[in-house]
């Protein structure tokens, strides 16, 4: 009896004097609070407005990832490099990229020698580390017991940025019979030039998953026109429609080779771009392509489609045709059996007017003699 009684005032007293285990300091919840806005900056609105591209299905049972590098100094690809610097609130993709990813509002990923991007916590890229590893000054600041880099408009690279890396997913879903072409990451590229040579050198800076910072980009408007320099796309309409052009560099593989390991010269490679996309054009055109038909089935649809009786009529018309071919023949015999007869008619006439001139003069000759008998009488 006195054991239970004891045991109970030991727990009566442990639950009254232990700490709250929620209770926390007051730095520390707006801590935490400023991590959570920093993982989730839209607000519920604005990610209900501007809601991310569907996930690709895993039992697919046709896919095929595509690399392609995209030149920015090509005319198809410009929106996405102007303006070079920030003008109001216009700026190109890598200065909406570079700000998001510096502000942690979208993580960015390690580009590895491989190439191959790995989307996992521990391959996740630092700002400081990019920012000390591409020399970008920078200025370090403490805003409510959290560092802020601030990063000025004028040392932003952005105009350094003349290519990106973009990794394509063409799959069929066969769930819903379709064929979808989806961007699922791209990489900024630094082109640096040497001081001493002048020589420019690719530096590829960080992975970024599409579906991150595409409500971002719904919200960006680019210029796609010199012509009409109205603003009037955003940049994620210009990556879902296809408005950009890109070269295909290399293609996921089982021994992870680029296009450039097996086609050492520039006809080479340019073959086997082509020869990649009229594989991906076929697959596509023969999804929606009809199969051939039977000889009776083919038979069936001619005699209900009527496809027999116009047969009939062409082989109708080509025997008229020939009747007609014959005619002509036969009146082209006529004619010339007619010719025939006036040439024959002709020769006589004209051997029977020989005959009349030789017997006039006959008789001419005949008249003549008598008179030149009766001259000579008279004298």
């Amino acid at each position: 009896m006195r054991k239970s009684f004891y045991i109970t005032i030991l727990l009566l007293c442990s639950a009254f004097f232990m700490p709250d285990a929620n209770a926390q300091a007051p730095s520390r919840r707006r801590q935490q609070a400023q991590q959570e806005n920093n993982k989730s900056s839209m607000t519920v609105r604005a990610r209900t407005q501007y809601a991310p591209a569907a996930e690709i299905p895993e039992d697919l049972k046709w896919k095929r990832e595509i690399y392609r590098t995209i030149d920015l100094t090509e005319e198809n690809n410009s929106s996405l490099y102007y303006p070079e610097r920030p003008v109001g609130n216009e700026m190109n993709l890598f200065t909406l990229v570079f700000k998001l990813a510096l502000a942690n509002r979208i993580p960015v990923f390690e580009y590895t020698l491989d190439g191959i991007e790995q989307f996992t916590k521990s391959n996740r890229l630092n700002p400081r580390d990019m920012l000390d590893r591409y020399h970008i000054y920078y200025e370090e600041r403490e805003v409510r017991n959290d560092t802020v880099f601030v990063v000025d408009d004028a040392d932003v690279p952005s105009n350094e940025v003349k290519s990106y890396f973009v990794k394509e997913v063409n799959y069929f879903n066969d769930r819903s019979s379709t064929y979808n072409k989806q961007i699922e990451a791209f990489c900024p590229v630094l082109h640096r030039a040497d001081e001493f040579t002048g020589e420019e050198t690719k530096y590829p800076m960080f992975w970024v998953r599409y579906k991150d910072v595409a409500p971002y980009l719904s919200r960006t408007y680019v210029m796609t026109s010199d012509y009409n320099n109205v603003t009037s796309i955003t940049l994620n309409d210009f990556f879902i429609t296809g408005m950009y052009k890109g070269d295909i560099y290399k293609t996921t593989n089982r021994l992870n080779k680029t296009l450039a390991q097996y086609c050492p010269t520039d006809s080479l490679m340019k073959a086997e771009q082509e020869r990649i996309e009229n594989q991906l054009l076929t697959f596509e055109e023969n999804l929606w392509k009809a199969p051939d038909a039977p000889e009776t089935e083919q038979e069936e649809t001619e005699e209900s489609t009527g496809v027999k009786e116009k047969r009939d009529n062409s082989k109708r018309i080509g025997r008229d045709r020939q009747d007609g071919n014959d005619d002509e023949e036969q009146m082209k015999d006529d004619d010339s059996d007619k010719n025939d007869n006036d040439n024959k008619d002709a020769d006589k006439a004209k051997k029977e007017k020989t005959k009349k001139v030789k017997s006039s003069t006959k008789t001419k000759k005949a008249s003549s003699a008598p008179r030149a008998t009766v001259r000579r009488t008279r004298r």
